[in-house]
């Protein structure tokens, strides 16, 4: 790990970095000194069976809240939940791309993260996951042994945006200078378009 001291010891802080791989989230966890919490696919947690039970043991207890993401209000969902996670002090983890990466390159970055630390104040500390996506490719079976660096950037912040969380071009500058940063963080090529669309291509 790299970078710990940038993380805020208290108060409302969000977590901005690429996702390369399934556990990411379970890697970022471990990592921080602070409870971390982020949102999942309500899937995982409303499994049948032995199976269905440890997975939604699991997934709650690294801070995973689960949220039906599909169709139209799951964007709006989201951004709710990390807000009230963020109203209440805590550290609320994103991946800005919105998905997994489809091929190691870092994707656009969608501007749920801008409306969030600008809604609620909180600063952005950028950071990048370096090489889980060779612990686990494809984000499929058990993961491998294998070297993972978790390296955390400054803080940011962006008070001087005050009251515009509903102008586009301030979300989409936010949201690309953060992504700037998990970009210098992580190494990766950039890809500006969208990984939904990438992966649908």
């Amino acid at each position: 790990m790299e970078g710990a001291e940038n993380i805020p010891g208290t108060g409302p802080v969000i977590l901005a970095g690429n996702h390369l791989t399934f556990i990411d989230s379970m890697i970022l966890p471990v990592v921080c000194d602070r409870a971390v919490y982020f949102i999942g696919k309500d899937e995982y947690v409303t499994g049948k069976g032995l199976k269905g039970r440890l997975m939604a043991w699991f997934f709650t207890g690294v801070g995973m809240i689960p949220v039906d993401r599909d169709g139209g209000r799951g964007g709006v969902a989201a951004l709710m939940t990390g807000k009230r996670v963020l109203d209440d002090g805590q550290m609320f983890g994103i991946y800005p791309e919105g998905t997994r990466s489809p091929d190691g390159r870092l994707y656009r970055g969608r501007t749920g993260i801008a409306r969030l630390t600008l809604m609620t104040g909180a600063p952005v500390v950028p950071f990048a996951m370096i090489g889980t996506d060779k612990l686990q490719p494809g984000g499929k079976g058990l993961p491998r042994p294998g070297r993972v660096t978790v390296r955390f950037g400054e803080a940011m912040e962006f008070s001087r945006y005050d009251g515009m969380d509903r102008d586009r071009y301030v979300l989409r500058a936010v949201t690309d200078s953060v992504m700037t940063e998990v970009m210098r963080l992580s190494g990766q090529e950039y890809v500006d378009m969208y990984a939904t669309k990438a992966k649908a291509a």
